[in-house]
């Protein structure tokens, strides 16, 4: 066939990129790379947009993603104002990759350095060996993590109605904070700081904190050019390893409903606050989101999106009963919002970076389930999602 200007044959595609047609034509049927159109005698055609989407697949094939899991990261990859965002995800990937190497290699060489030496197997060394080998699942696993935090956040902050966003008004709820140490629980990516850089006191001291080292990581690459007093720790808040009254306000945005034995880590904020020292907590309500749980039981009755109702575990509904056992007053702040979504695709991301089981019954009818959204779509050009979320205010 004659060449058309701005596509590729899937022959002329598959040579441009150095990868067989073979590979080519699997990930088309595996819905990872489909073509951007078909000629008029039936040919594939694909872009030169289709070449980072191509890249990104490798990468994150290299990367020791599973198919699935790659499908899922780049359902909604069709515009070209992704392309920035997933090479930075890609890149922040690669650098943590490029530490545990370096590691791994680091170990290697000391362990054969002790073995000509001694002649013998130091097999401390073998076993520590093994065990940042094995950090690599570990790796991969953060970086998952991360990025579905990454894609909920993006929902919100692209399709919420109140101008005020969360985590401005989340912070809002705690001012002031001049002069004030505040320890936050499971500090994920750090954005609740990030977006309020300009607004932290210079003399506020934070210590953001997380279970995840890779969360760890990825705040403190957000927050490297926010000034002030920011420390970063790896904890579990179930054993929070600090002195007794040395906070004067504790945060936990969207962290207690994940936690077991919830009384004992509110026992353990209590213990750290000062006398009078305030705990802020965020959660849900039984309606946040309901419309999306109906959507997916409407398209098929066994999805469930989380193993675990987490407002049943500490909700807007019980969240008082529960911290009034541990604090002398109990304030609670809604935070008035919803949601018009006008993308299918977006959607799906939101849907697939859940906890639950969609991944069993959506990974081979992805387009029949984005037909379905966009036909949910049609009357109003957007799909209404309620907001229930807010914040307990707590003084010891």
């Amino acid at each position: 066939m004659s060449h058309i200007e701005g596509y590729y044959t899937s022959g002329e595609f598959a040579k441009k990129a150095s990868v067989s047609i073979r590979t080519i034509r699997y990930y088309d049927k595996q819905g990872l790379l489909k073509p951007a159109g078909m000629s008029a005698g039936g040919y594939r055609l694909y872009t030169d947009s289709d070449f980072a989407k191509l890249q990104k697949i490798l990468s994150l094939k290299y990367l020791g993603f599973s198919l699935d899991e790659i499908r899922s990261i780049t359902i909604n990859d069709k515009d070209h104002d992704y392309v920035g965002e997933s090479i930075k995800l890609q890149l922040n990937l690669i650098r943590k990759r490029i530490e545990h190497l370096k590691l791994v290699e680091q170990t290697l060489t000391e362990t054969s350095k002790l073995v000509s030496d001694h002649q013998s197997v130091d097999w401390n060394k073998i076993l520590h060996l093994i065990h940042i080998t094995n950090m690599e699942k570990t790796l991969v696993e953060q970086y998952k993590d991360a990025a579905n935090v990454g894609i909920r956040i993006g929902l919100h902050k692209k399709y919420a109605t109140n101008p005020e966003g969360w985590f401005q008004w989340l912070f809002k709820q705690m001012e002031p904070m001049n002069g004030k140490r505040i320890l936050e629980l499971g500090c994920g990516n750090g954005e609740l700081w990030r977006v309020n850089k300009e607004r932290i006191p210079s003399d506020t001291a934070l210590c953001l904190t997380d279970v995840s080292k890779g969360m760890v990581r990825d705040a403190q690459e957000n927050l490297k050019q926010v000034p002030g007093q920011i420390a970063f720790e790896v904890l579990d808040c179930r054993q929070i390893n600090k002195p007794q009254e040395c906070y004067d306000a504790a945060a936990a945005n969207h962290v207690l409903f994940y936690l077991t034995n919830l009384d004992a880590v509110l026992t353990q904020v209590y213990r750290v606050l000062k006398k009078d020292g305030v705990f802020y907590c965020s959660t849900y309500g039984r309606e946040h989101m309901k419309e999306i749980r109906q959507l997916v039981l409407e398209f098929d009755s066994r999805i469930s999106l989380s193993e675990v109702n987490l407002y049943d575990v500490f909700g807007l509904e019980n969240g008082e009963e529960i911290l009034e056992h541990h604090f002398k007053s109990v304030r609670k702040e809604i935070y008035k919002d919803h949601l018009e979504v006008s993308d299918a695709g977006a959607l799906m991301e939101y849907i697939l970076s859940c906890h639950g089981n969609q991944q069993e019954f959506l990974s081979d009818r992805y387009e029949e389930f984005r037909e379905y959204l966009e036909k949910k779509m049609e009357k109003k050009g957007y799909i209404h999602i309620t907001k229930r979320a807010g914040v307990f205010i707590c003084t010891k």
